[in-house]
């Protein structure tokens, strides 16, 4: 029997490829196969020669527009110190341009396409016995110079297939890892910048099954599941049974992540999970892309932006999901100006991330084949990027980037949202323009190219203040002081700003607190701190409030937690 080896190069350690598990799962008993995850990071030497190492007579990768090039240059090496091993490509990546990709890499032996299971499994059959690739469907290989491409057999049935997530060897690092599960495959959407709207229906795994295997991966450890269906919410009453399930016998520390369709979900699910789910159980991912109806019209993007901003309002109003919103700048039609509004027009819901992406050209999607209708320009090599199109320059790309940039840094990390809530709201004229300018003036410094420390950040942000004209820097600060102490864990050494208070000052203040608790508040009173204790562990600040008016904070530090808990001190 062939030793067979199936790999991967994640984006991160944490990620797991759940498609070579699939296959291994599919493959097992008849056929041993070995897993053997790396990530892009990891040294190409180093990569193939772990593999080496491993003597396989068959190599299988699951490619993806993050890995393609990095896997490229793994086969590479591998061909020339294992001339005769069996390189078989999968995935994503390399299932649409077939010709191109079995040209350019002459290193690869196969290559299957789509839903690899039974292909797979078929290729294993032939590799142990008479090798007639004829007999395989769902897969391509060159043959006298010539591409040979045979299509796929009938889909799977998914209630069938066994389980990819009972592996010994998984076990142990279940509660380090993201574990990605899937409960449907294929999108009733025709998105036509994804490759799911390739897949025509949407078909279903056996829900007994999945409930077995959730219940399998909490009890061994798993503490980040994300379900990778395209729309989890497509069936409402499938949706209410695994969200029941879910909210019924999860573990503590469990956190599920899906993506659903904001705009289909019905207000009477959201009122259920607001008034039944744990606080930080669900995360759900919600694609947006663009507020533009002329946009998601030439895209064959079904949306409605009402319902959608309803659902958004209700999930946030409950408290207890946060929610990850996506913008894609680039779609057709979508110059500036209007990915302006439509930047604007999602902050405005203020979801706790706001992912901002650029437009890919993915191989096989509907908008590649027609990019020159919108005459895109874009990368030649994965991730496929745009570089500009009839209306988008690739200035305005660069100035949209720098948007990104300090959006990550400022809001999606939560450093300083009351500082950045005041900013938007009462000193810039829409949210776009305060990191538009922000992120320029960033990227002016050269602070893109070099490192930072959380206290660079507030340090930054205030000297990018003090050139705007009409900003009161005393109030901001304050702001930023509030955000600073509010998210520390423990008390902090030295903080990022001068100190405005005189020790003489300090130490008078603190005296009157010791002798008169109740100035910071009948909860401070409470806690009956020590002069020692109240010494040690708070810190005493002064604050400028957004009324103008000069006032004081007191931070305490909690010793066992470092958790901080801020109270106004009345001036006397």
């Amino acid at each position: 029997m062939k030793k067979v080896v199936l790999s991967t190069l994640n984006a991160k350690y944490i990620h797991t490829n759940l498609a070579i598990r699939c296959l291994k799962a599919y493959a097992e008993p008849d056929f041993d196969v070995e897993l053997a995850e790396y990530t892009i990071k990891d040294p190409v030497l180093n990569i193939a020669t772990d593999l080496f190492s491993k003597r396989p007579d068959v190599i299988g990768f699951s490619c993806y527009i993050w890995n393609i090039e990095e896997t490229i240059n793994v086969i590479g090496i591998l061909r020339k110190i294992m001339p005769d091993v069996k390189i078989i490509l999968g995935g994503p990546e390399v299932t649409y341009d077939v010709p191109y990709w079995l040209e350019r890499l002459t290193d690869v032996d196969f290559i299957i396409l789509g839903e690899g299971e039974e292909s797979f499994k078929q290729f294993l059959v032939q590799a142990n016995g008479d090798e007639d690739w004829d007999k395989v469907a769902g897969i391509a290989y060159m043959k006298d110079d010539k591409p040979v491409i045979r299509p796929q057999s009938n889909k799977i049935d998914l209630r069938e297939v066994p389980s990819p997530f009972r592996f010994e060897e998984d076990l142990d690092q279940l509660s380090k890892r993201v574990t990605y599960i899937e409960t449907s495959r294929g999108c009733p959407f025709r998105c036509q910048f994804c490759l799911s709207s390739i897949e025509v229906g949407v078909r279903y795994f056996d829900r007994e099954k999945v409930k077995e295997d959730i219940r399998f991966l909490m009890q061994n450890g798993a503490k980040t599941i994300k379900f990778v269906d395209r729309t989890f919410n497509i069936s409402r009453s499938y949706a209410m049974e695994m969200f029941q399930f879910l909210i019924d016998e999860h573990l503590p520390g469990t956190v599920f992540q899906f993506e659903i369709t904001a705009d289909i979900m019905r207000p009477e699910v959201i009122e259920f999970l607001n008034q039944n789910a744990p606080a930080g159980l669900f995360r759900f991912e919600i694609g947006v892309q663009s507020t533009n109806d002329e946009t998601n019209d030439l895209v064959m993007r079904r949306q409605n932006y009402d319902k959608l901003t309803r659902t958004v309002t209700m999930v946030k109003d409950g408290g207890k999901i946060d929610q990850h919103l996506d913008l894609i700048a680039g779609l057709p039609e979508e110059d500036y100006h209007s990915f302006k509004k439509t930047f604007n027009d999602v902050f405005q819901l203020r979801p706790e991330e706001l992912q901002l992406g650029f437009l890919k050209m993915l191989r096989g999607t509907g908008l590649r084949i027609r990019a020159n209708d919108h005459q895109y320009t874009f990368m030649d090599h994965s991730p496929y990027e745009i570089l500009g199109n009839n209306i988008l320059s690739f200035d305005d790309i660069v100035r949209i980037k720098q948007v990104e940039d300090v959006l990550e840094k400022y809001w999606n990390d939560h450093r300083m949202d009351q500082t950045i809530e005041y900013l938007v709201s009462e000193v810039f004229e829409t949210p776009f323009d305060f990191f538009q300018e922000f992120g320029s003036y960033w990227e002016g410094k050269g602070w893109s190219r070099i490192g930072h420390q959380l206290e660079d950040l507030f340090k930054r942000l205030r000297e990018f203040l003090s050139t705007k004209e009409g900003v009161s820097l005393s109030v901001v600060e304050g702001l930023m002081k509030l955000d600073y102490l509010q998210n520390q864990r423990y008390k902090p050494r030295k903080p990022w700003w001068s100190n405005t208070m005189t020790k003489e000052q300090r130490s008078s203040l603190y005296q009157e607190i010791l002798a008169s608790p109740l100035r910071a508040g009948a909860e401070f009173m409470e806690m009956n701190l020590s002069e020692k204790d109240l010494y040690k562990h708070t810190m005493l600040e002064s604050i400028t409030g957004t009324d103008g008016k000069d006032g004081y904070v007191l931070a305490y530090f909690e010793p066992t937690t470092g958790r901080s808990t801020l109270f106004p001190v009345g001036v006397s």
